[in-house]
């Protein structure tokens, strides 16, 4: 498989989850582990740096080809075409996204932002999904599935067996089943 893999959404969604399943179940991840584990992802952040400068630099790329590399949602609109991507959204509920990241900032002793300012973020996001949905739409070099993490905690099988058949791969999904914690769904509404 030359596709690159990639896990995406609003951070708080979930992506950090499917990572370890996708690890789990057999497939090589990309990560530096810069950013440690901690008490808001206690079972690692899958992050890679360079990612970051998607926009100026894509010559991690070739590097990623067959693996899977977790991405925030923005950077999605930075990825060039000349590379092929099968991409796993991750979707969560709003408001438990935004209750993710209100305890993430108190634990971190920042402002928590005020039920206003929730609302106004709430109306961005939705935007920016429905910008993502677009650009993903239009995208000739990459296929893409939307991954609930409100139904992967409910019924993680379903959500392995998806992923599995969306991949083409032969994933271990009983070892995909294990990653999924449910004492890590803290934000519930």
């Amino acid at each position: 498989m030359n596709s690159i893999v990639i896990v995406s959404g609003l951070p708080r969604s979930g992506t950090s989850m499917m990572m370890k399943m996708l690890e789990a179940g057999g497939l090589e991840v990309v990560t530096d582990d810069i950013r440690k584990a901690d008490e808001d992802n206690p079972k690692g952040y899958y992050e890679f740096e360079q990612v970051k400068q998607i926009k100026d630099d894509q010559s991690w790329l070739p590097g990623c080809q067959g693996k899977v590399v977790k991405m925030v949602s923005r950077l999605l609109l930075d990825l060039p075409e000349n590379w092929d991507y099968k991409i796993i959204f991750m979707r969560r509920k709003l408001e438990e996204i935004l209750a993710s990241q209100r305890k993430m900032l108190e634990r971190s002793g920042k402002r928590a932002p005020s039920k206003e300012e929730d609302a106004e973020m709430a109306a961005l996001f939705e935007r920016h999904l429905d910008h993502v949905d677009q650009w993903m739409e239009q995208q000739s070099n990459a296929d893409f599935i939307h991954v609930s993490y409100n139904k992967t905690i409910r019924s993680p099988q379903e959500t392995a067996e998806k992923v599995t058949a969306f991949l083409g791969r032969d994933l271990d999904v009983e070892k995909m089943l294990t990653v999924v914690d449910t004492n890590l769904y803290r934000q519930r509404k």
